[in-house]
């Protein structure tokens, strides 16, 4: 069983994440990570050398291979949950949704949207999503996407990263 965790950019996915390999003996694999290490480019030169369809198709690899291993922790990439649709529009992936949850439980790691819009607004590590919609505005979008796909939900905003890690431990001890 993986434990699969998931949330908007900024949130603390890899903070926790690292912490929780600390708690559990887990590794940690990240999708961001490994589509950097595949591509051979950092997410915004492989956004905008091959575009946001082969960013989320090589996504949907990534995840599929992980789905078939054990005993990891997926820090999922914020969007890890999108496809698009043939107009190129955002839309909920049930396949990678399905995916992680055939690998193990899906965590949801929400947080204040302003708060998180303002800290990765102009983050040059992160690629732009959409240059016409405010960090803030995806956001919101998307935010039901993880909602319906979480298993259980931790506001980070409340606990610190450490708190939300030995959480998780607690409830998937295996």
């Amino acid at each position: 069983m993986n434990i699969n965790l998931i949330g908007m950019r900024g949130v603390g996915k890899s903070n926790v994440a690292r912490r929780l390999s600390v708690l559990t003996k887990r590794p940690v694999m990240s999708t961001d990570v490994l589509i950097e290490y595949e591509s051979g480019m950092g997410l915004p030169q492989f956004v905008a050398a091959r575009g946001w369809r082969a960013f989320r198709d090589l996504e949907f690899d990534i995840i599929a291979r992980l789905a078939e291993l054990d005993g990891l922790i997926v820090d999922c990439g914020g969007g890890a949950l999108i496809d698009l649709d043939s107009a190129g529009d955002e839309i909920y992936s049930a396949r990678k949704v399905q995916l992680l949850r055939d690998g193990g439980p899906i965590v949801y790691l929400a947080g204040d949207i302003p708060r998180l819009a303002a800290k990765t607004a102009s983050d040059p590590t992160r690629p732009v999503i959409d240059p016409a919609l405010s960090a803030e505005a995806i956001m919101r979008r998307r935010e039901p996407f993880y909602v319906s796909a979480a298993d259980w939900t931790i506001m980070v905003e409340r606990d610190t990263r450490q708190q939300a890690a030995e959480a998780i431990a607690a409830r998937y001890p295996e």
